[in-house]
């Protein structure tokens, strides 16, 4: 039996509000002697009738003191300044009205527009599906990109991450993948990035053929780590709202590596004590919860996100990435030595690996995929003899065809950043390299 509306209501009202006193004031983060709060609640600071009231986040609770992150620079502030509980925040805005628009962290407009009238508003946590709730993607994502098509499929549902060290076309890759892939809805969550970047993904989202079922929302690299957090949390519930509505959502987030960094700032300021590389330990349990937040659900609806992972080193080795790579159903390894070719997309194939291919692709592509991954597999264990001369021409009959074959597979892979291919003709271009023929 439901509650009356106005009993929720009445519920949920405050007769008396709670207030509390700062005690500490840091560069970091501020702490107060009240009011009573949890973890992941906002307070405001500052009196009741002050025009630039601060909003922070609390991040750890003891029994006499609250610690909270400012989620935007510090004002004037004095030892003693009083703080109550900010209501209507911590939950995330949802509804149809976030189509075609941009906004911060917080839902608030980037794009000039009016204020967003949302349908309703959902727990930060989202709700993640039951584990028997959720389903082997089984539809395949026509992106348009060859080497993703042919060698790497995206089935809906899938998570995946573009992995790379700075510089080598993630950016790229993850707008090609938003501006061609087919779906109902792109959500494109931008973590820590430069307002530039920012500005010129919006431009994309809106002149794509998507434009008015596309979001953005995007924390830049000088807000809060609160806001950094909030952002992915923002676009995550976003894309569970329209899945629990039946539709396909595409998420795609640059970058995973940003908001464990801004899950750092967090856990130390919280107290946390530093880890692997500096990591706090609340960095290792909350991404895998953002991921599995994500994919297909047996009633209809799925989300199918796509991270971008951004390395310390080229060799793809730091805590980061061996995390994402163990929760992920696949990712996409990009190559510095190719991005230096300017052979784009730079995806190191022999790196790369769907997890969900043998699912995705009939029995005719499926054969090609694995001759294909062989093949490059082959030259590349064989490159040093090629290069350095000691291989001679009839040694080994795989070689050879390795050989023989590579010039063709490397047109095959590269692609233009506004070039489009459909699977048909992408399977068709495959067969005919691998029977002999040319890529052209």
């Amino acid at each position: 039996m439901r509650a009356h509306p106005f009993l929720v209501r009445l519920g949920q009202a405050e007769f008396a509000r709670a207030t509390g006193r700062l005690t500490r004031i840091t560069g970091e983060f501020l702490e107060a002697d009240g009011p009573i709060a949890s973890v992941g609640d906002y307070c405001e600071v500052g009196a009741a009738d002050a025009s630039d009231r601060l909003l922070a986040e609390v991040v750890a609770v003891e029994a006499e003191k609250l610690r909270l992150v400012p989620i935007g620079p510090l004002p004037r502030l004095a030892l003693g300044a009083a703080l109550a509980r900010a209501h209507h925040v911590e939950d995330i805005p949802v509804g149809s009205g976030f189509g075609g628009r941009a906004v911060d962290a917080l839902a608030r407009p980037l794009d000039g527009k009016a204020p967003i009238h949302h349908e309703a508003r959902q727990k930060r946590a989202g709700r993640p599906l039951p584990p028997l709730d959720r389903v082997s993607p089984a539809q395949r994502i026509e992106t348009g990109i060859r080497a993703i098509d042919a060698l790497l499929p995206l089935g809906e549902g899938q998570r995946v991450g573009i992995f790379a060290a700075a510089g080598v076309g993630k950016t790229s890759l993850l707008e090609q993948i938003a501006r061609q892939s087919a779906c109902d809805r792109v959500v494109l969550c931008l973590v820590g990035e430069r307002g530039r970047e920012v500005d010129v993904l919006w431009q994309m989202l809106r002149e794509s053929t998507n434009s008015a079922r596309s979001t953005l929302i995007a924390a830049t690299a000088d807000e809060s780590p609160s806001l950094r957090l909030r952002a992915i949390e923002q676009a995550v519930g976003l894309a569970e709202h329209w899945r629990d509505e039946g539709e396909h959502v595409l998420l795609l987030v640059d970058s995973i590596t940003r908001v464990a960094h801004a899950l750092r700032e967090l856990g130390l300021a919280a107290g946390l004590p530093p880890s692997v590389r500096g990591l706090t330990p609340n960095v290792f349990s909350a991404l895998p919860r953002l991921v599995e937040r994500c994919g297909a659900s047996r009633s209809g609806g799925a989300i199918t996100a796509v991270f971008t992972v951004l390395s310390e080193t080229d060799d793809v080795d730091d805590p980061v990435v061996e995390l994402m790579k163990s929760v992920l159903d696949g990712h996409i390894v990009l190559s510095r030595q190719l991005a230096e070719k300017r052979h784009f997309p730079a995806i190191d194939l022999s790196r790369s690996v769907s997890r969900l291919a043998g699912d995705l692709l009939d029995e005719a592509e499926s054969s090609s995929c694995g001759e294909a991954h062989a093949l490059v597999a082959t030259y590349e264990e064989a490159r040093p003899m090629i290069e350095s001369g000691l291989y001679r021409s009839g040694a080994s009959d795989r070689i050879d065809r390795a050989i023989a074959l590579q010039p063709a597979l490397t047109a095959f892979l590269g692609q233009g950043t506004r070039e489009h291919c459909g699977l048909q003709e992408t399977h068709a271009a495959l067969t005919r390299i691998l029977s002999g023929g040319s890529h052209a």
